[in-house]
C-alpha cells in the first residue's frame, strides 16, 4: 500500500471517528476535539496531492462546526448588568430610607417631599472619588501667564543735582578735621600709656609687669578694652612686647626703656588678637585682686 493511500485512509478514519463521537467532541470535560486537530496536523505534513488536501479541508470544516457549536454552549461566570438592581443599590448608598417616605399618588410628589438626604449626591461623589486618580492641578511656576505684554511704567526723569554751595562743601572738611582730631587723641593716649609702662619698668626692672593687671581697670570694663586697644599700637610700632612668664601668663615690658637711646629690638615682632568678655573682666579683677588701675583715666592723670 502506497503512502498516499495510507494518508487517505487515515483521514477517512479520523473524519468517521469525529462524526460518530459528536457528543463526546462537544463535551467540556475532555480535549477530544483538540486531539483530533493535532492528529490532522500530523497527517497534513505528508499531503502532497489534491485528493489528500480535499480530505484535510473536509475535516477542517467538520472541526470548525464542532468548535462553533462547543463555544456556543459555554457559559461565563460574569453577572449580567441589571439597570434596576444597580439603581436600587445606588439609592441605598445615597441614604434612601423607604420607611420615611410619605405615601403619595405620584412619584413627583415623593421626589418633591425629599426622600433623599441633602448630602446624597455629595456622598456618592466621595465614594466615586476613591476609584479615580486625580490629575495634579496645572499652574505656572512664575505666576499666571497672560499673553498681553507687560504695561510699561512711565519713566521718571531724575533731576540732576545742583552744584553744592560753599556751606555744603564745608562738611567733608569738618569730617576730616574730626578724623584728624580723633587720630591725634589716639596718638596722645598711646604716648601717655607708654609713659606709664616705662615708669613702672624703671622702678623695678627685675619685676615683670602683668599684662592683664596693666590694662585692666577695675572700675570700668569699657576703659579696659580701650587700654588693650591702645597697647596694641605699642606692640605694632615695636615700643613694647608681650611674652609669657613661668606660669604661662602674659607679661609686658617696654622695648625702649626710659632714658635709654638707640635701643633696637633684635627679635621679630608678631601680632595677635586678644578677646575679653565682661565675665572675663570680672574674673580678672577678682582673681588678681585689682583695686586701682595701673593706667588711671585721662581725667585723673590731668589733675
Amino acid at each position: 500500500m502506497t503512502t498516499r493511500r495510507i494518508i487517505r485512509q487515515q483521514y477517512r478514519e479520523l473524519i468517521s471517528t469525529v462524526q460518530q463521537n459528536h457528543e463526546l467532541m462537544l463535551s467540556t470535560n475532555n480535549d477530544k476535539l483538540t486531539e483530533a486537530l493535532e492528529d490532522a496536523d500530523k497527517l497534513f505534513s505528508g499531503v502532497s496531492w489534491a485528493r489528500e488536501a480535499a480530505l484535510d479541508a473536509q475535516f477542517l470544516v467538520l472541526a470548525s462546526n464542532l468548535g462553533k457549536e462547543k463555544a456556543s454552549q459555554l457559559h461565563s461566570d460574569m453577572t449580567i448588568f441589571d439597570p434596576s438592581a444597580f439603581a436600587e443599590d445606588l439609592l441605598s448608598l445615597m441614604g434612601l430610607n423607604r420607611l420615611e417616605i410619605e405615601e403619595s399618588d405620584s412619584e413627583e410628589e415623593q421626589v418633591a417631599s425629599g426622600f433623599l438626604p441633602n448630602n446624597a449626591w455629595h456622598k456618592l461623589g466621595e465614594e466615586a472619588k476613591k476609584y479615580f486618580r486625580r490629575a495634579p492641578v496645572f499652574h505656572f511656576m512664575l505666576g499666571t501667564f497672560t499673553p498681553d505684554p507687560p504695561v510699561e511704567r512711565p519713566r521718571i526723569e531724575r533731576q540732576r543735582k545742583k552744584a553744592t554751595s560753599d556751606g555744603n562743601r564745608a562738611m567733608p572738611a569738618q569730617l576730616k578735621k574730626m578724623e584728624e582730631s580723633h587720630q591725634e587723641a589716639t596718638e596722645k593716649e598711646v604716648e601717655r600709656i607708654l609713659g606709664f609702662l616705662q615708669a613702672y619698668y624703671a622702678e623695678e626692672p627685675s619685676t615683670p609687669i602683668s599684662f592683664l593687671e596693666f590694662v585692666t581697670d577695675p572700675n570700668s570694663f569699657s576703659r579696659t578694652v580701650e587700654n588693650m586697644f591702645h597697647v596694641s599700637f605699642l606692640i605694632r610700632d615695636g615700643l613694647a612686647r608681650i611674652k609669657l612668664d613661668q606660669d604661662k601668663l602674659p607679661i609686658i615690658e617696654p622695648l625702649r626703656p626710659q632714658g635709654v637711646e638707640n635701643y633696637e629690638d633684635t627679635q621679630a615682632r608678631k601680632q595677635a588678637v586678644i578677646s575679653m568678655s565682661y565675665q572675663d573682666w570680672m574674673n580678672i579683677v577678682e582673681i588678681f585682686e585689682i583695686s586701682e588701675p595701673m593706667i588711671p583715666p585721662l581725667s585723673q592723670s590731668q589733675k
